[in-house]
């Protein structure tokens, strides 16, 4: 049997990074091994990978030096950075021009970079209809991630730009899922301006990554957008009304209303709705269901999603 090649995953024991780990592992005649790259490798998540059969290695991506010695003898590397971790733009785009010259300097074949878009390019800074945050940003969980895609282009190893959608792991854990009022109706309120929502289970990004990594190098400069379902507020309040067995109506909230929330990141939240409702055509076509699925045959629709998620939403 030919020795397997190893890509090494940035961000193994998160949600993108994790669930290619997971991908590999579970292909156990495929071509590919997987090294798991984590800041803390004794963690119990580095531990279960490493009993899973992962490689576990130590690296940081605000250390250049680490992440070049974690990369040594890979094939590929999945790139992926956490703006929720910091809520630093610039730090993000920092921590991704290390990871690209770290892939060039060690080699790498292929690169898969988890990027998003730069939204500065369709509302720019003087466009009041989106309030620009931290004098420089419209978006900025968007914005440092597609502003280091020309690193990755032109200073990386070949690499394909991977762009996630809409996590629906968001209704489990980050509060987003239907509301109940003091009568026990549910509401789903999200500020979609009308438009249509991509959306994707978390644990498909990295299926997707993965096939993206068996179709090769040759994938170099493309960017493929993931996505299970693109669907209207209306449709995901009747998808959580037929998985939980009660009512669900859809409430869109006004992005001024949603910016003053209060939580952390409130404002860029508002302001990637309200971009992706301004373009929303552009946005969605970024994102390609087809696609997604040629890559991953397990792909769930959103419908296959809650079958197997309604237990765990939380009802506010």
């Amino acid at each position: 049997m030919a020795e397997k090649k190893t890509i090494a995953v940035i961000g193994a024991t998160g949600a993108q990074g994790g669930g290619l780990v997971q991908a590999i592992l579970a292909d156990a005649t495929g071509a590919f091994a997987a090294r798991a790259i984590t800041r803390d490798p004794d963690s119990d998540k580095a531990q279960a990978l490493a009993s899973a059969g992962a490689e576990v290695v130590a690296a940081d991506s605000d250390d250049a030096a680490s992440l070049e010695r974690a990369f040594a003898g890979a094939h590929g590397a999945f790139c992926v950075t956490n703006f929720w971790e910091h809520h630093s733009p610039e730090r993000e785009l920092a921590q991704a021009a290390n990871l690209a010259r770290a892939a060039k300097a060690a080699g790498v074949a292929h690169v898969v970079w988890s990027t998003l878009e730069d939204t500065r390019a369709w509302v720019p800074l003087d466009d009041d209809r989106v309030p620009t945050l931290q004098g420089k940003y419209k978006v900025p969980h968007f914005d440092a991630k597609g502003e280091a895609d020309p690193i990755f282009r032109d200073e990386s190893a070949p690499t394909t730009f991977l762009r996630a959608a809409f996590y629906w792991d968001n209704f489990l854990s980050f509060g987003m899922g239907p509301r109940q009022a003091e009568d026990g109706t549910l509401t789903l309120g999200l500020p979609l301006g009308g438009a249509k929502l991509p959306g994707v289970a978390v644990k498909d990004i990295g299926r997707c990554a993965y096939g993206i990594f068996k179709g090769g190098p040759a994938m170099a400069g493309q960017y493929v957008g993931v996505a299970g379902d693109i669907l209207t507020g209306p449709q995901m309040a009747a998808a959580f009304t037929r998985a939980l067995g009660r009512t669900v109506t859809f409430s869109d909230i006004p992005f001024e209303v949603y910016r003053g929330l209060g939580f952390p990141g409130a404002d860029d939240l508002a302001n990637m709705f309200q971009v992706q409702a301004l373009f929303e055509e552009a946005f969605c076509k970024n994102r390609d269901v087809a696609q997604s699925r040629a890559l991953n045959p397990e792909q769930s629709s959103f419908d296959a999603w809650l079958a197997d998620n309604a237990s765990r939403i939380p009802i506010g």
